[in-house]
């Protein structure tokens, strides 16, 4: 048996962590139990060790990585054999349309934008990962038509935007970022007045999802009072409470902090009445999206007194990289109103920018576009029909798995089972989601001569997406 010391840098070397820096990964107890001991040699007799499986149309996967994506998916890709091409940014759109035509999957974070213009030239893509929260910088319509699945990472970084939120609710507070800004330039200003500390106080928490959750047992382990408005009935954590209506969240909050999706529903959900709507002297926290907050109604209220602060995250136009002189009025035309106020701590999203969370991220979406790659497994997509077959065994041989994207019409079905008909199905499984459907089909006692004739009658059927087969 491994001692606890080899389990330990084994786990590390997975996950290519620097041993510098020790708390970047928390693991449970070494010690081993008495039955624990056992465990292997179990699992070992129950589980039959799975097949590996190949496209059998195409030749090796191209991955095109973009934004720096973390180290931990380049790992898990190139682990598989993909061909993995990396930048640190995003890529403008004519080189992108360049490079989008000859790759199987793409991994993107926020600033890349895969509009229906680029992912029509995207002749192999297959899947799209998003690493990060949000889908909604891709066409996910256009994708789905063109059979393109797409995945995210919706809890990956919850921790880390709840932990920043909780710092901003005591910056803003105490009002930290003011008085740094003048140390900074030599003033020095000790003040209590309009100080606050926030025990006792109540915070509104709009939309109760993991990160909102996670910031509920956060703030009332710091003393505060939580209310949460959602527009779905949620169990809540502590001794938090939900309420009925946006307004009355709203009227009894003392810092109102939002965690809801880019939607039509959602734009501006906070503008010029909810504003007045507020307590005098509220503090806003955004770190969802940067549509939901009408900004230049934000400025108003606080010049005019009625919001005490601000701590804005996101944005509705954001510089597609870093640099000096980016965040200005050409960008949002409010941007230079919004610099010269009081109490506001404008941060360049990086509510989910943490080490662990980038690492967590990328090993999530990797995995899960390794599983679609190699297996056809659409759990967890976005835009697409969720279907998975176990694995087919190891001594399995001559199999192929059958992916086939369709249009959702009736008779579809028919047409494909009576070209697999010849064949023994040994499992299938078909779903729909909206205008798209899946289905994937295991077929056993195949040859190459068998696998070719199916691909090609399964590419001249009518409502055809995209067909994959897998061997």
């Amino acid at each position: 048996m491994s001692s606890p010391q080899q389990i330990a840098q084994t786990f590390q070397n997975a996950l290519n962590i620097s041993d510098s820096s020790p708390n970047a990964v928390s693991t449970s107890p070494t010690q081993n139990s008495y039955l624990q001991q056992f465990a292997g040699a179990h699992r070992k007799s129950i589980s039959k060790p799975t097949k590996t499986l190949k496209p059998f149309s195409t030749g090796d996967i191209k991955i095109l990585l973009l934004e720096n994506v973390n180290q931990t998916a380049i790992n898990i890709f190139q682990t598989q054999g993909y061909q993995v091409e990396f930048y640190k940014s995003s890529l403008p759109e004519d080189e992108l349309i360049e490079k989008i035509r000859e790759v199987h999957a793409i991994g993107i974070r926020s600033k890349t934008k895969l509009t229906e213009k680029i992912l029509q030239h995207a002749k192999n893509l297959v899947v799209i990962g998003c690493f990060c929260i949000g889908t909604n910088q891709v066409d996910l319509e256009t994708a789905a038509k063109l059979g393109i699945s797409v995945f995210n990472s919706p809890f990956s970084n919850s921790r880390s935007v709840a932990e920043l939120v909780i710092a901003e609710i005591i910056t803003l507070a105490r009002q930290l970022g003011d008085r740094s800004i003048e140390m900074h330039t030599g003033t020095w200003n000790k003040v209590s007045a309009k100080c606050w500390e926030i025990r006792g106080k109540t915070l509104g928490i709009v939309g109760y999802g993991h990160i909102g959750a996670q910031l509920s047992v956060l703030a009332e382990a710091m003393g505060m009072n939580v209310l949460y408005f959602d527009v779905n009935m949620i169990m809540s954590l502590g001794n938090s409470k939900q309420v009925d209506t946006l307004d009355e969240l709203l009227a009894r909050s003392d810092f109102i902090s939002l965690h809801v999706p880019e939607t039509s529903e959602t734009k501006n959900m906070l503008s010029t009445p909810q504003f007045a709507a507020m307590k005098n002297g509220a503090y806003v926290i955004n770190a969802s999206r940067g549509t939901v907050v009408d900004i230049a109604a934000l400025v108003q209220a606080m010049k005019s007194g009625k919001i005490a602060g601000a701590a804005l995250d996101v944005y509705p136009n954001e510089p597609a990289k870093n640099g000096e002189n980016l965040f200005a009025n050409e960008l949002n035309h409010w941007t230079s109103e919004l610099v010269s106020l009081r109490n506001v701590i404008l941060t360049p999203h990086i509510g989910g920018s943490t080490e662990e969370a980038q690492s967590a991220i990328g090993i999530e979406v990797a995995s899960a576009l390794s599983k679609y790659i190699n297996e056809g497994a659409s759990t967890g997509a976005v835009n697409f029909p969720e279907v998975q077959l176990r694995a087919l065994d190891l001594d399995q041989q001559n199999s192929v798995r059958v992916l086939y994207i369709h249009q959702n019409v009736p008779g579809v079905l028919k047409t494909v089972n009576n070209i697999l008909s010849n064949h023994n199905i040994e499992k299938q499984f078909s779903d729909s989601r909206g205008d798209i459907a899946y289905l994937m089909a295991d077929i056993s006692d195949v040859d190459t001569t068998d696998i070719k004739s199916l691909y090609e009658q399964l590419e001249q059927t009518p409502y055809r997406i995209a067909t994959r087969l897998l061997y």
